[in-house]
């Protein structure tokens, strides 16, 4: 069940995308305040958001794995977390999850 709910989750998120009608990342990173701790170039509190598409790059699941991060949350060594966004829709995490992975 799980397996299907994700590649749901995946078939949603890119016939949004095709639609013309998907969340624009830009916006949903300022909304969900994700600006204050990530850049695109720049490790702020959290890291570049290249670094993270870099890390991910060419892992399976990667897009599912990110997008989970955004929505529960992420605890690293530091002292700082990456608070969780459960009000985020899934549209809205998948499309923010699309966008970090697509930098180069």
């Amino acid at each position: 069940m799980k397996t299907f709910s994700l590649a749901l989750v995946a078939l949603l998120g890119s016939t949004a995308a095709f639609a013309g009608d998907a969340p624009d990342p830009q916006q949903l990173f300022e909304r969900y305040r994700c600006n204050l701790c990530h850049a695109e170039n720049e490790t702020k509190a959290g890291p570049a958001f290249r670094d993270v598409a870099m890390a991910y790059r060419g892992q399976r699941g990667a897009q599912s794995a990110v997008a989970l991060a955004i929505k529960r949350g992420q605890h690293g060594g530091g002292w700082w977390h990456m608070p969780p966004h459960p009000e985020a829709s899934d549209a809205e995490v998948a499309a923010m999850a699309r966008y970090i992975l697509s930098l180069k």
